[in-house]
């Protein structure tokens, strides 16, 4: 797993340096028009070494989608690469060429060129015609641009765009080789409509002629090529080699995902409007729609899910106080999270949690994940799109079916597969598979200061790694003996009432039992339980081996379950009360009886602790046995962590 602090300030600029071939005419707002004639004169002298180009892939983000095919024109000719073939002819057609000539490829065709094939040899001079047909006064997309000019190369294909592109690329994968005949059609179109812009665009730009450019048309060139693309589809040899296609089993096998039950939830704004909601056993999943909240909780506690994962943002942005716009916040702090800024760089399209449109969703989201963890349920947050973007599964804009088919390849069971459902609840199932990736430790926790993470699946993460051992269990139970007994094993210690101490000692006061118990109590009603864990971990948060001595309360539980995922273990104590009795008198309390420490506010939760716990450890004999009986409860669970760091158990 992968817990990413993301940067503060923010430092979200792109990554994937273009290099120098890149700038060419990609922004030719900056360059005078006779720097344009130039440039473009000697360029676009020979037309057979102009190379028109355009790339398909399985998404729109260049960080986790993947390039599936190349067409470009070149000498009056069209050519493909299909994924996983040899892209010889590809690298040679880029070498020969003295121009290139994209729309956006500055921004996407040659983002996924490079990442693909790593540092290619590209033409001197490239074109970019989203920026050089906006001098020219066109603006839009591709296809605006060919309607509002009347260029024929989209007739009997109107309805097809790049979201079916990727959904035939889906076809082709499971095994209609049509599909593939149908996405090089209309790749082949994209070219052509960019040979026909570019004539337009020289003649409105008035580049042409002079004494040394003569005057080409190089759409009047490439007439014949689309029926000819056509008849080069079906002569297209497959590639012989496949992308991988992830699937439930494959990835979750051996894990505690495989078998666990994890809820899913497509939360809306508003009770009065139905949500999706998904109960995921395993790789089966049941789903249907649910209004109030009150049902949410109630449905949770009877199922007691390892996980819950909401479709929500479950926090506000950093320096942000409040959802409303009225926050004194707004202008300096902005309307999105870390995480969504992160989202965007990547290419995955989300929306900003105090929207306008999205402030009763956040609202709402974050009231039901707090009413969650104080029972002690971990609640996470997940963001369907997201995960649909990294899994290489449509979303529900491209359609429900192509969302149920690609939940259904990946794996998943149930009746959504052959009967009617709701968006929502195709969106419910998908959170809940990332709350399998999360128990898995397959997942990236992207995160800024103060702000809860959004959890996204990782598919090259190599599981967890590491332990983290919370201790709970009533006064006198054995929770300090058992939490130094895992220091001495290399565990890094640490406990609730070191950060209490320190707030008792800063306001001048002595730190004991009965004043640990009033700040403690004072701590959780004014900061929150979950400001006091997060203290608790400033100390060890960087150690792989962690023991947390002094869970008092649910949401204690729920908050290490979602900050660590299946490396976290709740161990709970138990011994008999005459026992625990005589350990209080021998520890020379000061001056409170047992049985009125024992009726605390910062005790009267623990037995609900027990019902969270994975392990119970009853410690009634002699701290060997202890010591013994401990071990030998946590060597089991230690099967698939880091084994160097936990070789001091075996």
């Amino acid at each position: 797993m992968a817990q990413s602090m993301l940067p503060f300030p923010d430092t979200l600029q792109d990554q994937t340096k273009p290099g120098r071939l890149l700038s060419g005419l990609s922004r030719p707002a900056r360059k005078p028009a006779k720097l344009l004639d130039r440039r473009l004169a000697p360029a676009l002298a020979d037309p057979d070494r102009v190379i028109f180009l355009d790339v398909e892939t399985t998404g729109l983000s260049w960080f986790y989608d993947e390039l599936t095919m190349v067409g470009w024109v070149l000498d009056g000719k069209y050519y493909t690469h299909i994924a996983g073939s040899d892209a010889k002819q590809l690298t040679d057609a880029l070498q020969r060429a003295d121009a290139l000539v994209t729309f956006n490829g500055t921004l996407f065709d040659l983002r996924f060129l490079r990442k693909t094939f790593g540092d290619l040899v590209l033409p001197p001079v490239h074109i970019d015609l989203r920026y050089l047909a906006r001098r020219a006064g066109l603006v839009g997309g591709q296809k605006a641009i060919e309607t509002a000019l009347g260029i024929p190369v989209r007739t009997g294909v109107e309805h097809i765009d790049g979201a079916e592109a990727a959904l035939l690329w889906r076809s082709y994968m499971r095994g209609d080789k049509n599909a593939l005949w149908r996405l090089i059609d209309y790749n082949c179109r994209d070219v052509l409509g960019m040979c026909g812009i570019l004539d337009h665009t020289l003649d409105r730009l008035n580049l042409h002629p002079d004494f040394w450019f003569s005057r080409h048309r190089f759409f009047d060139r490439t007439s014949a090529i689309l029926g000819s693309a056509r008849i080069h589809a079906r002569r297209s040899r497959h590639p012989k080699s496949t992308p991988r296609i992830h699937t439930f089993d494959a990835m979750f096998a051996g894990t505690v995902a495989f078998d666990a039950v994890v809820i899913g939830i497509d939360l809306t704004g508003s009770e009065v409007r139905r949500s999706g909601w998904c109960v995921l056993h395993g790789d089966h999943a049941e789903t249907c729609t649910v209004f109030s909240d009150d049902e949410m909780i109630s449905r949770v506690l009877a199922t007691r899910p390892a996980v819950v994962s909401i479709d929500s943002p479950l926090s506000i942005p950093f320096g942000r106080v409040r959802v409303g716009d009225d926050d004194p916040g707004r202008q300096q702090f902005g309307i999105m999270r870390r995480c969504e800024r992160e989202l965007k760089r990547r290419g995955i399209n989300v929306y900003p949690c105090l929207l306008p449109s999205m402030q009763g969703l956040t609202r709402r989201g974050i009231r039901l994940a707090e009413r969650f963890r104080a029972l002690g349920v971990p609640v996470i947050e997940s963001y369907p799109g997201a995960a649909q973007d990294i899994m290489g599964i449509p979303r529900k804009g491209a359609g429900t079916e192509f969302l149920r088919q690609g939940l259904a390849d990946f794996g998943v069971r149930g009746r959504f597969e052959s009967n009617a459902v709701s968006h929502d609840e195709l969106d419910a199932i998908t959170s809940a598979v990332v709350g399998c990736f999360f128990l898995a430790g397959q997942f990236e926790a992207l995160r800024g200061p103060s702000e809860d993470a959004l959890i996204i699946p990782d598919l090259k993460s190599s599981g967890p790694s590491g332990m983290v051992i919370g201790i709970s269990g009533r006064i006198c139970a054995g929770k300090t003996t058992s939490a130094r007994i895992l220091e001495q094993r290399g565990f890094a210690y640490t406990r609730f009432s070191l950060v209490i101490d320190d707030e008792i000692i800063a306001r001048g006061a002595v730190p004991n039992r009965a004043n640990r118990q009033r700040v403690g109590i004072e701590i959780n009603r004014t900061k929150g339980q979950r400001w006091l864990c997060e203290k608790v971990l400033d100390s060890v948060a960087d150690r792989k081996l962690i023991v947390v001595d002094g869970l008092r309360f649910p949401e204690d539980h729920a908050f290490f379950v979602e900050r660590f995922g299946s490396t976290f273990v709740h161990l709970h104590i138990t011994a008999s009360d005459e026992l625990r009795a005589l350990r209080y008198r021998e520890s020379k309390p000061e001056g409170v009886p047992m049985d009125v420490a024992d009726r605390q506010p910062a005790e009267v939760k623990i037995d609900e602790l027990l019902g969270l716990s994975s392990v119970v450890l009853r410690n009634n004999g002699s701290v060997a046995e202890l010591e013994t009986n401990l071990l030998n409860h946590i060597k089991p669970l230690s099967q698939g962590q880091d084994r160097e760091c936990l070789s001091r158990l075996l």
